[in-house]
């Protein structure tokens, strides 16, 4: 992981095409604001997580009707 020290309004740049700038420091609170082109999706690490988490059980889902279903037929 790299680890970069910035103050308010100071960014950095990923490859290229996203930047992500340092806006305000309150106390605990950071809040950036991130640039990047409409292909490359930004969230936040809990709404990934949770979308993952149910991309998985859907998965699983799927799975479980297609066992159902080939059983169903023999």
């Amino acid at each position: 992981m790299l680890v970069l020290s910035r103050k308010p309004k100071e960014s950095i740049i990923i490859n290229g095409n996203v930047t992500v700038s340092v806006l305000r420091v309150d106390n605990e609170n950071v809040r950036i604001g991130i640039e990047a082109p409409i292909e490359v999706p930004v969230m936040r690490q809990e709404i990934y997580n949770e979308i993952s988490q149910n991309n998985q059980a859907a998965a699983g889902s799927a799975k479980a009707k297609m066992k159902i279903k080939q059983l169903v037929k023999n």
